[in-house]
């Protein structure tokens, strides 16, 4: 038997990283992240224990890989799906019902992501990050930002606000409240995305079509 080619060799290895990433995913969502263990993630995605070690420096940065990975696909499903569009504000009202349904569908995961991101170690630069960034900072080109490299870090922080908002613990903030907020910001009308029933909550400020609100001067949030 001819031993395997390179791009077979990768095709292997690439596949055996988005078992464990899919594996952990599934894991925390049932058990959450303290009863998962990466023997536990390994027995899920069929692969040795050592594999871990191989792709990722630890669990938490294995946790990050997997949600990241979560987002890039749930927002890649949101823009993409029929009927297909260009038009940069209906692909930003895409966008932020793709992240704020992913806290409302993912809870727990979602919650362990934040903690993992506010501790010490921070936040995990990786394949799946820069492909989830890629397509967010893309989104804010054809909403047509003026300034898409101080606009880009500034909706993510404001996504991964809405984000800790809906998952606090005893004192959430309405979904529906928040997609308003962002919204209206952003000069969004209701209908856009998909919109949850019943129309926006009562007293939320009201976007008008076409023309985004006055914005505050953004800051540069990637460093």
């Amino acid at each position: 038997m001819s031993p395997r080619s390179a791009e077979v060799n990768e095709e292997l290895r690439r596949r055996s990283r988005e078992r464990l990433l899919q594996a952990t995913v599934e894991l925390v969502d049932e058990r959450g992240y303290e009863a998962t263990t990466l023997g536990d993630i390994a027995d899920r995605a069929g692969s040795a224990r050592g594999l871990i070690s191989y792709y990722f420096p630890g669990k938490r940065q294995l946790l990050q890989s997997a949600v990241h990975r979560l987002m890039h696909r749930s927002l890649a499903a949101g823009l993409e799906r029929e009927p297909r569009t260009d038009d940069g504000r209906e692909r930003l009202a895409r966008a932020i019902d793709a992240i704020l349904g992913l806290a409302a569908d993912h809870p727990v995961l979602m919650r362990t992501h934040m903690a993992g991101i506010l501790q010490a170690d921070g936040f995990v630069q990786c394949p799946e990050q820069q492909r989830l960034a890629a397509l967010l900072r893309d989104t804010v080109e054809r909403y047509g930002a003026a300034d898409v490299d101080a606009e880009y870090p500034l909706l993510r922080a404001l996504l991964m606000g809405a984000v800790f908002a809906v998952l606090l613990p005893g004192a959430p903030m309405p979904r529906a409240r928040l997609r308003a907020e962002l919204f209206q910001r952003y000069g969004l009308d209701w209908e856009l995305g998909a919109p949850p029933g019943g129309g926006p909550p009562g007293g939320a400020p009201a976007a008008v079509p076409g023309q985004s609100s006055q914005r505050p001067q953004p800051c540069d949030l990637s460093k």
